[in-house]
C-alpha cells in the first residue's frame, strides 16, 4: 500500500480520491483549507492554506504519491499555478509520484488536432479563465519539471461534477490525450473517475503523461 498526500481532499474529485484510496487501505492524508462534514475513517485531515509552502511540505511529507486536486477559483484564481508549481517542486523533492486532476478541455478531439481550449465558444465565458488555466498546466507547466518528476495528468469526462455525480458502476474507459468521447465530451461519476484514478496509481504503468477517464 502507498502513503497518498491529496491536496484539495475535500472538493468534488478530491473527496471521491480520498474515499476510494482509503477503502483500499492506502494511507491517505488529505489537506484542505477546511475539515469536511462527513470524514473518511483512517483518513489524517489538514487544514491549511494551500498558497502557503510550508503548509505544502507538511502535506507532502511522507507521501509516495501526491494527487493534486485543486480549481482555479476564488483565492487560487490566480495563485493556482504558482501553487501547482510548489506542488510539483516539493513531490519532485520528496521522490513522490504526481498525479492531477486534469480538465476536459485540456485534451484534443483526434491525435495531433489542437486541444478543445484553443477554442471555448462551447463554454460560457466566465469559466474561460478556469478552463484555460487548468490547461496550462498540462500543455506549460508539468513539460517543464525535472525528468526526475514522474508525474500523470489525468482528465475527466466532459459531463463531471458534482453538477453531475452520477452512480458508481465500476466501469471506465481510458484514453491518452485524445478524448475518449470527443464528440459530445462523455460522462463519468465522481466515484467511477475515483476508482480509475486510484488504478492508475496502483498500476504505474503511465509516466509524464496524460490520459483521459470515461464511462
Amino acid at each position: 500500500m502507498s502513503s497518498i498526500s491529496v491536496i484539495g481532499g475535500t472538493g468534488y474529485a478530491g473527496s471521491a480520491i480520498v474515499a476510494e484510496a482509503a477503502s483500499r487501505g492506502h494511507k491517505v492524508t488529505s489537506l484542505s483549507r477546511t475539515a469536511p462534514a462527513a470524514p473518511v475513517e483512517g483518513v489524517i485531515y489538514l487544514e491549511g492554506d494551500v498558497t502557503d509552502e510550508s503548509t505544502l511540505a507538511n502535506a507532502v511529507h511522507g507521501a509516495e504519491v501526491v494527487v493534486a486536486a485543486l480549481a482555479p477559483r476564488g483565492a487560487l484564481a490566480e495563485r493556482f499555478r504558482d501553487v501547482y508549481r510548489s506542488i510539483a517542486r516539493l513531490a519532485d523533492a520528496e521522490g513522490a509520484r504526481l498525479f492531477v486532476v486534469g480538465g476536459y478541455s485540456s485534451l484534443r478531439p483526434a491525435a495531433g488536432a489542437p486541444r478543445f481550449v484553443t477554442d471555448l465558444s462551447h463554454a460560457p465565458a466566465e469559466l474561460h479563465h478556469e478552463l484555460q488555466t487548468v490547461a496550462a498546466v498540462i500543455t506549460d507547466d508539468l513539460p517543464a519539471t525535472p525528468d526526475s518528476l514522474d508525474w500523470v495528468f489525468i482528465s475527466p469526462a466532459g459531463t463531471f461534477g458534482s453538477f453531475a455525480p452520477g452512480e458508481r458502476t465500476g466501469h471506465y474507459r481510458v484514453g491518452t490525450d485524445v478524448a475518449v468521447e470527443p464528440s459530445d465530451g462523455g460522462s463519468i461519476s465522481g466515484a467511477d473517475y475515483a476508482i480509475g484514478f486510484v488504478d492508475l496509481i496502483e498500476k504505474a504503468d503511465h509516466h509524464r503523461a496524460h490520459l483521459n477517464l470515461a464511462n
